[in-house]
């Protein structure tokens, strides 16, 4: 009897750990599954297990060339990472930083109250569509998949804005659409880049994913990765790929810088720097980041590393 109920106790209170531990975490995907689908990164991570990449290499991401950066992720494999035709609320203002992503579907009355539900006793508050503001931290980009729905649709409009940019002093990528737009435009810093613009509030729509891979167009986006918004689209770079990303697009951008210099000055013509480089013109160039040690954020061993794989 008394292993029995010593048997029984400790399957209860395991039982229990683990239901307290599923509720907490409602709809957020579990630590231990985030960090191993992104077990490639080897860095610092938020205490829910999302990558968290260095302010520094954010700050550098915004200074690079979006195709620059598609065509490196494209050279080692990763075809899915991109996703055009937005309506971006300020076109010629980024969006760069870390993403927090959420999953929304069309909504169904008893899953919709069995969220809610348990999500209120856990200490949630308000409808599921606010949840995904309150783990937001300064630099994150709120990336969310609406299925695509304009009417209805509407995730956010000024009063959530205002909510998300003190939080992240960042903006969103919605797969839907926002309301408000006017007084969206008002938030100095804040942008959004969306399908479109609806004055209807947000209805028939259910908070069904929290901090998981989730999908935006034909892109895979998972919580950490670097959202990487400009005027042609946004790019999803995985977090263990942005050092290699952001230093070759670098590379990429003081390569360009020279051979428009050399072109200019007339030291040598189109075809030569618009083609297989010369061994006098890779010495000119190496000798030019020298020269300009204000435009190189490389370091040398970056530099050697870089100098390596190109071909020229």
């Amino acid at each position: 009897m008394f292993r029995f109920s010593r048997t029984l106790l400790c399957l209860t209170l395991c039982l229990g750990g683990q239901l307290r531990h599923h509720a907490v975490q409602a709809q957020v995907l579990p630590k231990a599954e985030l960090t191993f689908l992104t077990s490639s990164w080897t860095g610092d991570r938020f205490e829910d297990g999302r990558p968290k990449i260095a302010d520094d290499w954010i700050n550098r991401a915004r200074a690079i060339g979006l195709d620059d950066a598609w065509t490196i992720l494209k050279n080692k494999g990763y075809n899915n990472q991109f996703v055009g035709g937005w309506k971006p609320l300020h076109a010629d203002h980024p969006i760069v930083g870390r993403a927090v992503t959420a999953t929304f579907m069309p909504s169904r009355p008893d899953v919709d109250q069995h969220i809610v539900t348990r999500g209120h006793e856990n200490g949630r508050q308000g409808n599921s569509n606010t949840w995904p503001i309150e783990v937001l931290t300064k630099g994150d980009v709120y990336v969310a998949d609406g299925f695509g729905k304009i009417a209805g649709g509407t995730l956010i409009g000024q009063t959530l804005g205002n909510a998300i940019f003190n939080k992240t002093g960042n903006g969103v990528v919605f797969d839907a659409s926002v309301r408000d737009l006017e007084g969206l435009m008002e938030i100095k810093g804040f942008n959004a880049f969306v399908r479109d613009y609806h004055p209807s509030y947000l209805e028939e729509s259910t908070l069904m994913g929290l901090n998981g891979p989730t999908r935006i167009g034909g892109a895979i986006v998972l919580p950490g990765d670097l959202v990487l918004a400009q005027r042609e689209g946004v790019l999803f770079i995985p977090a263990h790929l942005v050092e290699h990303v952001v230093t070759r697009a670098e590379f990429i951008l003081l390569r360009d810088k020279f051979g428009f210099e050399m072109i200019k000055n007339g030291k040598y013509n189109t075809g030569q720097i618009d083609n297989q480089w010369t061994t006098e013109i890779k010495s000119s160039f190496l000798k030019w980041l020298h020269e300009n040690p204000a435009d190189v954020k490389l370091t040398e061993k970056q530099l050697d590393e870089i100098m390596k794989d190109r071909t020229w």
